[in-house]
């Protein structure tokens, strides 16, 4: 994927203080897609869905929407732009290398809290790679089970993140894995998650029983020197 990535650094004065705004804009395209996105502070703003040929607003309801000019008539013409120059770049770069990065991290995680038996989202993140855009699979307890994955969304340094997700019920002693290939992974990097249950521990118990028997030992003495004491009067 050949992309085109315009950075801009705005800073804007407020009383005394100097506060910068990061904000770029990515077109992506290839022979098997294309992507369009606006981001401000890594938040994203807008993006394109060219197979509805929609903008879309990517920023959630409680704040103050900030509006992209051109709408999705200005995004088709970015792509057309982004396939023009990579028809020029391949020209020129036919015999150069492809510089490929494999991926910095891979993290699984359940997206709530593991309730046995509650359905739940397990969440494979991978990040730090170029080119876009990885493989991802699934297994569960060894066989192959059916996940989603998101289109590659690009970072400011120039490589790419996917999120892959599993929806399951967690059942003690499953064992799910992830694995990722990318043409820079000299094998497939897999990732395992387990479901398990802390088991109560006898830290308090065997606190709460030494506890009774130095109160019990407390009451004997207490009350042996009070009969002594009885005695002697």
């Amino acid at each position: 994927m050949k992309i085109k990535l315009l950075l801009f650094l705005c800073g804007i004065l407020s009383g005394t203080a100097e506060v910068f705004h990061e904000d770029f804009q990515i077109t992506g395209c290839s022979d098997y897609d294309e992507e369009f996105m606006v981001n401000l502070d890594g938040e994203e703003i807008v993006y394109t869905d060219f197979k509805k040929g929609t903008e879309v607003d990517a920023q959630p309801s409680f704040v103050g929407h900030i509006t992209y000019a051109g709408g999705y008539g200005a995004t088709v013409l970015e792509l057309q732009g982004c396939r023009n120059d990579l028809e020029v770049i391949r020209r020129f770069t036919k015999d150069l290398p492809l510089k490929q990065d494999p991926p910095s991290n891979v993290v699984v995680y359940s997206r709530n809290k593991v309730e046995l038996g509650q359905q739940n989202t397990l969440i494979c993140h991978v990040s730090g790679f170029y080119p876009a855009p990885v493989n991802v699979s699934w297994t569960r307890n060894g066989e192959k089970v059916s996940g989603s994955i998101n289109v590659p969304r690009p970072s400011s340094d120039g490589t790419f993140s996917q999120i892959s997700r599993l929806q399951f019920v967690p059942q003690l002693g499953d064992i799910y894995s992830c694995s990722v290939e990318h043409p820079a992974l000299p094998e497939v990097q897999t990732m395992i998650w387990d479901v398990e249950k802390s088991q109560p521990g006898i830290g308090p118990a065997v606190f709460c029983g030494l506890g009774l028997v130095v109160g019990l030992l407390g009451v004997a003495t207490g009350t042996f020197f009070l009969i002594k004491g009885n005695e002697c009067s």
